[in-house]
């Protein structure tokens, strides 16, 4: 059984866009089941080191992104009070250095890019996945919607509170990190004429706020913070609106800049920061978890969107040489991805990346692709 699997994706999020788009151009049928009833432009920024851009050229939308997205000018790490530097990131040096550029964009953005890769008609909407039944060679999937599907190979890249992480492993709430991220996104001629850095994440005693532009022309800003409140304070884990009052509170004593672009935010809103501990329980069967599904991080690095892209690619390569043997399969693919992944979690959660001067190679310089056809 080789290119006449039948590969079922859960989620057409970014990671599992991505392996749709690798497997479908190796000759696999790919469907991706989608619980959203469409895809919009809604969501947050995404920071995309030359470790993704890398990937997005080989599936030929590196252009695309380039063009919508923006290539900082510069990306600096600045002090909370002072606004002294504390290391000024040699982006401009990424391209030659690491052979694809750092990028920010519109996560939005970026999702259409990935749909414009894949086959049309390749995602189902409205697919709420509640049950998966394995008998012998067929994965029985069942939908919300009085549906059902048979597939050879499932693939959970459903986030977070991934349905089919829960399948394999039982019902597990996520770990509240202790801190809340506030978020927002609003047009930059709000600011004024105040001139702001194409990337900044200002780093306080015990929170952070980073600021970025997501489109070539600057004129959207981005910020996100990680800001600590033991209690999220409800049973839910969804988001909510935020308080701009508290927003702007909360960075009282921060430099002028700071304060002046929280002025001028009409709105926010509140996420917890969730997270899960590695688990050696990728896979059982003919299932297996990617992206969030499988190692959900803190957003500290700029890093969650990216191991899921660098999953895909990796999954995408270990089907194409596994020869339908499901088993060998995962087992190539969690070898490949467990200790980067897991490095990656630990250092999110430390959040020390990129404030001082350091080495950023093994994380932006590691070629996803050429390792993937290692081993």
């Amino acid at each position: 059984m080789t290119e006449s699997m039948r590969i079922a994706i859960i989620g057409a999020g970014l990671g599992g866009t991505t392996l749709a788009a690798f497997l479908q151009r190796a000759g696999y049928q790919v469907t991706l089941y989608e619980q959203a009833t469409s895809l919009a432009r809604i969501g947050a920024g995404i920071n995309l080191g030359p470790n993704v851009t890398r990937i997005l050229r080989h599936l030929g939308i590196g252009d695309r992104c380039e063009r919508t997205g923006v290539i900082p000018r510069g990306r600096y790490s600045r002090e909370w009070d002072t606004g002294a530097i504390t290391f000024d990131i040699p982006v401009r040096e990424f391209s030659g250095h690491y052979g694809a550029p750092h990028l920010t964009m519109h996560r939005g953005d970026l999702q259409d890019a990935l749909t414009s890769t894949i086959e049309p008609g390749s995602i189902q909407f409205g697919k709420r996945l509640l049950e998966l039944d394995e008998f012998g060679d067929i994965v029985g999937l069942n939908f919300a919607d009085g549906t059902s599907a048979d597939a050879d190979m499932v693939i959970g890249a459903d986030g977070i509170n991934s349905r089919v992480r829960e399948i394999l492993l039982g019902p597990e709430q996520p770990i509240y990190t202790g801190t809340v991220a506030y978020r927002s996104i609003f047009p930059r001629a709000l600011v004024g004429d105040m001139e702001i850095a194409d990337h900044t994440k200002w780093w306080g005693p015990d929170r952070h706020i980073l600021f970025y532009f997501l489109t070539a022309p600057r004129d959207e800003i981005y910020f996100v913070t990680g800001v600590p409140e033991a209690d999220w304070g409800s049973d839910s884990f969804a988001p909510m609106a935020a308080d701009m009052n508290v927003v702007r509170a909360t960075f009282a004593g921060f430099h002028p800049e700071v304060r002046t672009i929280l002025a001028a935010c009409p709105a926010a809103t509140r996420w917890p920061i969730l997270e899960r501990l590695p688990f050696p329980l990728w896979s059982r069967g003919r299932v297996v978890l990617l992206g969030d599904a499988c190692h959900p991080m803190a957003p500290n690095m700029g890093q969650g969107a990216a191991m899921a892209i660098e999953d895909a690619a990796v999954l995408a390569r270990c089907v194409t040489d596994g020869d339908g043997d499901c088993a060998a399969i995962f087992a190539a693919y969690q070898s490949l991805r467990f200790e980067r992944t897991a490095r990656v979690q630990r250092e999110s959660r430390e959040n020390n990346w990129l404030r001082y001067p350091m080495d950023p190679g093994w994380l932006f310089g590691f070629d996803v692709l050429g390792a993937a056809a290692v081993g």
